[in-house]
């Protein structure tokens, strides 16, 4: 019997022993290729002996310091760091434990920046349908992810929600990346007026979507049309790269891939690889001014902020990336990994999409390809595949209600930094098995 309040208690899991490079391995000698990172976390892979022996260092020269009494030379040398990799003026960081963590402290900054500038009434927040920014009540409350919101509903706080950029669902026929971009930029203009623009704190948003809708990338220019939205009334842009950034996308930043640069921006799970849970706020130097010279400090704080050993293997984990041209290798392994897919499972009769950047994907199924129509969401045909993948030796991560946050099934794919393109062919060569094998368990039960 367990004593862990497990996610799913009737569906008993493996235990994890050991792990190394891509490969994860149980009690029972059972191998698995993490084909997903966990959830786009272990861009490093396993067992990485750099990290471990950073780890190790700071444990023998400083396990904790709390932040109000000092810093510590390895939070200050991973700011520098995530500094001298960001935008001009995109360089003042402050660490936390993680994404959702990341998010609330955004959000706090926000408010107070307003507040500071001598504008209180600044309250509300704007962000994305088919969207998801963390599950603290905050962070959940700007989400668009309407079955984790659904049991706490009545403890969210005031939120607002536009369109996701979604093409592959919400593009008019005929509408071109131009118009499509154009569209969506009006009604994010259009909500901020409705709501009177000088109560708007800040538009939130995934640069890439991750787990809600399966890694949808924006339109050509659509973020330059929600940076001219933002800065046109007063509205900061936050984005929350927790799960696209630090590489994930085959840039260091996503932004970069949009020509635009947010006043805030959230970083967690390819910053520390899973070696120790952190997460960053990345704000621009615009908002860390009007905090030093208001109330003189930024009024927010957690225990853990800046924790040394969190920082430690942090700073191991970017140096890695930059020192072996991890990004670089993303962005080359991009196009190879979408070309595997592609012709592994473009051609299949249930797969109506196929989306992602750098080592982010996603393939999204469908019952009718014809008309795109979803799979009924009873037959939870992600849950299947998941589990297919898995006696398969494949770990993958699956999304419900890809659509509209009830129907629509998709796999999400971000396999480490590390892989191999041998393991990438494994990977698509799985998948492809996964899926025929839960397509048959649906008709058998049909």
């Amino acid at each position: 019997m367990t004593h862990i309040v497990h996610r799913n208690p009737h569906a008993p899991l493996p235990v994890a022993a050991s792990g190394s490079g891509c490969t994860i391995v149980d009690t029972q000698g059972r191998r698995y290729i993490d084909a997903s990172g966990g959830a786009a976390v272990s861009c490093l892979g396993h067992g990485h002996p750099e990290v471990r022996a950073a780890i190790t260092a700071q444990l023998d020269a400083l396990e904790y310091a709390h932040t109000s009494f000092f810093t510590t030379e390895v939070a200050e040398a991973l700011a520098e760091t995530l500094a001298a990799r960001s935008p001009a003026g995109l360089g003042h960081a402050y660490f936390v434990s993680s994404g959702s963590e990341a998010v609330e402290t955004a959000l706090k900054m926000a408010r107070q920046y307003h507040v500071d500038r001598g504008e209180p009434e600044r309250r509300r927040f704007v962000s994305r349908r088919q969207s998801y920014h963390g599950n603290t009540l905050a962070a959940l409350s700007i989400g668009g992810n309407m079955a984790r919101r659904a049991l706490y509903q009545p403890l969210l706080m005031e939120s607002h929600h536009v369109s996701p950029c979604f093409p592959f669902r919400y593009r008019e026929p005929g509408e071109t990346d131009d118009c499509y971009g154009t569209r969506l930029a009006a009604e994010l203009n259009e909500t901020i007026v409705n709501l009177g623009a000088n109560t708007v704190a800040a538009f939130v948003a995934e640069t890439v979507v991750g787990a809600t809708a399966g890694t949808v990338a924006p339109v050509p220019g659509y973020f330059r049309k929600i940076r001219e939205v933002c800065d046109r009334h007063g509205v900061l842009l936050i984005l929350d790269e927790v799960m696209s950034g630090v590489g994930r996308t085959g840039t260091y930043h996503a932004f970069e891939q949009e020509d635009v640069v947010p006043d805030i921006v959230t970083l967690a799970k390819g910053l520390g690889s899973g070696y120790q849970p952190i997460g960053a706020v990345l704000a621009h130097r615009k908002v860390v001014d009007v905090l030093h010279h208001g109330a003189g400090a930024f009024q927010h704080g957690h225990t853990y902020v800046g924790h040394p050993v969190a920082c430690a293997a942090a700073l191991a984990v970017q140096r890695i990336i930059q020192r072996d041209g991890l990004v670089e290798r993303v962005a080359a392994l991009g196009p190879r990994f979408e070309k595997m897919l592609r012709d592994s499972l473009g051609d299949h009769p249930h797969v109506g999409d196929i989306r992602g950047r750098g080592l982010f994907w996603s393939v999204e199924l469908v019952a009718d390809r014809a008309s795109n129509q979803a799979f009924n969401p009873a037959l939870k045909l992600n849950a299947r595949i998941k589990a297919a993948a898995e006696r398969q030796g494949l770990l993958c991560y699956p999304g419900g209600g890809t659509i509209d946050g009830a129907s629509g099934d998709h796999i999400l794919l971000a396999p480490p930094y590390i892989v191999t393109e041998s393991e990438l062919e494994s990977i698509a060569g799985l998948l492809r098995q996964s899926v025929d094998t839960a397509l048959q368990e649906v008709r058998a039960t049909s």
